[in-house]
């Protein structure tokens, strides 16, 4: 096992942080990526396999109940036919291919985002604040985000691979530098 420690350094909107990463971090940050996996998997194959999944109730009737800030838009999207069809069928599949993604590491910054925004969307929907603004789903998408921010991919997923891909002389990133916003 390394003892090295590996310095962390962002500066936003002129606020700099500076911290330190530990040998072990590595084994956490999997983790996260495997545990997302496995639960986006498991609930999108569940869906899948049932057969009988349906937005529209939920669109419709959840939010509104709840006290969601955004009621009005999930109960537009419930009503809109075409609209539910296809959330019908982006949810489970998108739950699936999220969790495969990321138990994988295949493109993991681009299933961590879209796992962002579907817990995003989940927050709102499922508006719960009794207990304050911050609840499971919120947490789920800071997981997801940090899954994304840290390149999760490289630790023992295929992204490490498919960066490092030689193409012509050049590896596929440095190729396409835009690869690096869907990989890692």
């Amino acid at each position: 096992m390394s003892t090295q420690e590996h310095r962390l350094e962002s500066t936003v909107a002129g606020f700099t942080a500076v911290g330190k990463l530990h040998s072990l971090s590595v084994w956490f940050i999997l983790a996260l990526r495997l545990m997302m996996g496995v639960a986006f998997l498991w609930s999108g194959a569940d869906k899948v396999l049932s057969g009988s999944f349906s937005a529209a109730g939920y669109l419709q009737n959840a939010p509104p109940a709840n006290g969601s800030p955004v009621a009005d838009l999930f109960v537009a999207m419930g009503e809109t036919p075409w609209f539910v069809d296809f959330v019908n069928v982006a949810v489970p599949w998108g739950e699936v291919l999220i969790g495969l993604g990321l138990i994988v590491g295949c493109l993991t910054r681009l299933a961590a985002f879209w796992g962002a925004f579907m817990m995003l969307m989940f927050y709102l929907g499922n508006w719960e604040v009794s207990h304050g603004y911050i609840n499971g789903d919120f947490a789920y998408m800071l997981v997801f985000l940090s899954v994304a921010a840290f390149g999760a991919g490289r630790i023992l997923g295929l992204d490490a691979y498919i960066e490092s891909y030689d193409v012509g002389g050049e590896t596929l990133v440095e190729r396409y530098p835009w690869l690096r916003y869907v990989l890692g």
